[in-house]
């Protein structure tokens, strides 16, 4: 029987060698480094990606970095010397994580980025969202809502993750298209939620505290929106702060309802790791993958909201 085996922490490579030691002679192994398992939206991704594995009889094993990128490169690094099949990487520092994705191509492990692109990587693919196109369309819906129900003007907090280049992406891409848009709008403070839900809600307390005339908020992923659902909720300010936001949560789905979370983008991570895996499997056969595999978001509201409830039974 094979087991997928989850590994946490970023001193891992005594674990990982005993780990795939055994995994390595009954199957092919994928390993999957990912940010940490602390969010849905990753803990998803390794869902998706175990699923998987399963269905494709190949084993896989996942590595918690724990926000630290040079785990990550650590982490490449052994599975390079464990010589497994195929590394997907949910990259931090997609800049900074480039020498050991490079050293991974000459070893003749191909690598699949998902969730953040990385900018002229050796990568054989990306799976996951534009995210700057992303950021534009929810931006356009943000701006469309301040024009229809806040006569055009609007002043809005940012809770972010300025460590996160994708976050960062998302943000500017907003950013776009609310200017663009023409509408009042003033960008207050942007803070820094470190994609740590406790950092997001303490920076998200300070920016309300901040800014008592603020009337809208964007958090730029998951525990930055668990941050920010959570301050509105705490400092009774459901009644004049709208929140936008990406990826939902339990407490988000709540606030779709009564109306205050205004809309969040909902991407597919479980589908994202499933696609990895499957690319991986077109590549053993010598078939080509598409270098960039996009997949769809949604941009949940309260009138969609209902499909996504299951998620979070």
């Amino acid at each position: 029987m094979r087991l997928t085996k989850i590994l946490s922490g970023c001193a891992a490579a005594v674990a990982m060698t005993l780990a795939l030691g055994s995994a390595s002679a009954m199957a092919e192994t994928y390993a999957l480094v990912t940010i940490n398992q602390q969010a849905l939206f990753f803990n998803q991704i390794n869902d998706g990606a175990t699923a998987a594995a399963k269905a494709a009889g190949v084993d896989l094993v996942i590595f918690n970095a724990n926000n630290v990128p040079s785990a990550q490169n650590d982490a490449i690094e052994n599975y390079i010397t464990q010589k497994v099949d195929g590394i997907i990487l949910v990259a931090i520092d997609v800049n900074g994580v480039k020498p050991a994705i490079t050293a991974a191509k000459a070893a003749g492990i191909p690598v699949i980025a998902i969730d953040a692109q990385i900018p002229n990587g050796d990568n054989v693919a990306f799976v996951g969202v534009d995210n700057t196109k992303a950021g534009e369309d929810i931006g356009k819906f943000y701006a469309e809502y301040v024009k229809t129900k806040l006569n055009g003007t609007a002043k809005i907090g940012v809770v972010g993750a300025l460590n996160s280049f994708i976050q960062n992406q998302r943000l500017d891409g907003f950013k776009k298209a609310v200017t663009d848009s023409g509408q009042k709008v003033t960008f207050l403070d942007t803070v820094d939620g470190q994609n740590v839900q406790d950092v997001a809600l303490s920076a998200s307390e300070n920016l309300m505290t901040a800014n008592a005339d603020m009337t809208t908020l964007y958090a730029t992923g998951e525990p930055a929106l668990l941050g920010a659902v959570s301050a509105v909720t705490s400092q009774g300010r459901t009644g004049d702060v709208k929140v936008f936001g990406w990826d939902l949560t339990k407490s988000a789905v709540q606030g779709l309802e009564e109306g205050w979370v205004i809309a969040v983008v909902q991407q597919d991570p479980a589908g994202e790791g499933k696609a990895a895996i499957e690319a991986f499997g077109k590549l053993k056969k010598g078939e080509k993958i598409d270098p960039i595999i996009n997949v769809p978001i949604t941009i949940v509201t309260k009138e969609n909201v209902d499909q996504f409830k299951d998620m979070f039974k």
